[in-house]
């Protein structure tokens, strides 16, 4: 039977809203069972820090961290190699900093680093979390195999983020267990720098509770194709005391 063309008209937007729909409710459910394995949003949404002790395998070192990340954006990383103490990716809330591997000196990133990463603060202490409230975006892009395991693909876009003055998509793909429901990896492209272009990967397993919520205690993080870094998590610290002053920047350097 032939349907009139207006009747038609109408049918279409239906079936192409009814399948936006459909998507909406796919990821919220993937997302649901994510944040049920996790320990619950409600315990998620009380966490004030996470702090971390852990340590990065390098070029045949060990090198010692510690890792803080706190709700209102402060962070630091601290690390110890040869008897001396670093710093990596330290905010305190308005200044952005790091210790130069060369001089071993601190330096202030310039105003675009901090901008990028005053826009990725809502991250913690999930993306996911209260998502649409952040003004992110997910989209579930289907199922893939990721070392014998399969897993939903997520697409998170957060704020977009500025490249040498330009506006650039700020998108990340993770990978959520299909049977226990936990992030196993995440990739995103790589914008700047010498290896602009390519894929970062981190990789998660080893989850264990911590005070009623789940954490990866092993990890890598590297560039696709690539050998990666291993870092293995010793302990984790809920909600921790930290000191003001370990985020400033040392003045009169």
């Amino acid at each position: 039977m032939k349907y009139p063309m207006k009747h038609k008209l109408l049918f279409t937007p239906l079936i192409f809203f009814t399948i936006i729909f459909a998507q909406a409710q796919s990821v919220d459910q993937v997302l649901d069972k994510y944040f049920e394995a996790m320990g619950g949003k409600d315990k998620l949404q009380k966490l004030k820090g996470i702090k971390m002790t852990a340590k990065l395998s390098q070029s045949g070192m060990e090198i010692p961290l510690e890792i803080v990340n706190l709700a209102d954006g402060r962070q630091y990383v601290s690390f110890s190699v040869q008897g001396m103490t670093g710093w990596q990716n330290v905010y305190d809330g308005a200044t952005l900093w790091s210790t130069n591997f060369m001089t071993m000196k601190p330096e202030k990133s310039d105003a675009e680093a901090t901008e990028n990463f005053k826009a990725n603060i809502g991250a913690f202490p999930d993306p996911f979390l209260n998502y649409k409230d952040k003004g992110y975006k997910v989209e579930l892009v289907g199922k893939e195999t990721v070392e014998g395991s399969e897993a939903f693909k997520i697409k998170l876009t957060r704020k977009p983020i500025t490249v040498d003055g330009n506006k650039e998509e700020n998108i990340s793909f993770y990978y959520i267990d299909a049977d226990n429901y936990v992030a196993i990896l995440v990739e995103q492209e790589i914008k700047s720098g010498q290896m602009k272009g390519m894929i970062s990967q981190s990789t998660m397993s080893d989850y264990q509770e911590v005070d009623g919520l789940l954490f990866p205690f092993s990890m890598t993080q590297g560039v696709k194709g690539s050998p990666s870094q291993p870092l293995v998590i010793s302990k984790i610290e809920l909600n921790p005391a930290v000191d003001d002053k370990a985020f400033k920047f040392p003045e009169g350097n």
